[in-house]
């Protein structure tokens, strides 16, 4: 990856720049992430990743994204030999922030790439309209409103967060 001040992922070996977020997603990443890691830490589930984390989800040609929060599991954890470069698995978890300037159609897509290449769910999150999409494959999806609760208690047990929570001060 180019050392430039300008983040990317890799997309088939294509460089994919990524244009910086605006406030409400900086945000919503910054409360799902550190809602999401706290719980993680305090039950010893797994690892909680925010923006810049690189995951390697295919070689040959090679896919490095970078999701706006992911999770892995403790036993997945255990596997990563260096920490310090882009991680070499999938998470288990990832959360996707859509910012004024992404195409809907463009981060569908990448959720499918998320899902295809292994990750038991995406969480979509609309700061905008104030709505959550859950993910378990490309096709199938649970729509949340304010009046839900978003849970994934197969992948992070016992956490949950309302939904109305996440978009308070928006």
């Amino acid at each position: 990856m180019p050392n430039d001040g300008n983040r990317y992922e890799l997309v088939q070996g294509v460089l994919r720049k990524m244009s910086p977020a605006g406030g409400a997603h900086g945000e919503v990443e910054c409360f799902l992430g550190a809602h999401l890691m706290f719980h993680a830490r305090k039950n010893r589930l797994g690892s909680t990743y925010v923006g810049d984390t690189g995951f390697k989800i295919r070689t040959n040609p090679d896919t490095v994204l970078a999701p706006d929060v992911a999770f892995v599991t403790r036993e997945r954890v255990q596997t990563i030999p260096d920490r310090f470069k882009f991680i070499p698995l999938v998470p288990d978890l990832v959360i996707e922030i859509l910012s004024p300037g992404d195409r809907e159609r463009e981060v569908l897509l990448k959720v499918a790439d998320w899902l295809s290449a292994g990750t038991r769910a995406v969480i979509l999150v609309h700061p905008r309209k104030k709505t959550v999409r859950l993910f378990r494959s490309a096709e199938q999806f649970v729509a949340l409103s304010e009046q839900d609760v978003l849970e994934v208690p197969d992948i992070v047990p016992g956490w949950s967060v309302s939904i109305a929570e996440i978009f308070e001060t928006l």
